[in-house]
């Protein structure tokens, strides 16, 4: 038989994905500020503050695939 998915609590899910989308903002953020320094200081185009929030991005959007096809955590 098919499992039927049970009606998740709508508070719940905007307060899961709003976490994760600010924590998509924080990381890129982060990454872009940390990318200028790295090509100030080492004398280089912008090739850190194109690179590491590309990075950042593949790996965040690995972590957003994987929590949400994840089984909610409640019944």
């Amino acid at each position: 038989m098919m499992n039927k998915r049970q009606p998740s609590n709508n508070k719940q899910d905007i307060i899961r994905y709003a976490g994760l989308g600010t924590q998509l903002m924080a990381a890129i953020g982060l990454a872009v500020f940390t990318g200028l320094k790295a090509d100030k200081w080492l004398h280089t185009s912008p090739v850190f503050a194109c690179v590491l929030p590309l990075l950042i991005l593949f790996g965040i959007f690995y972590k957003l695939f994987k929590e949400t096809n994840r089984p909610p955590d409640h019944e």
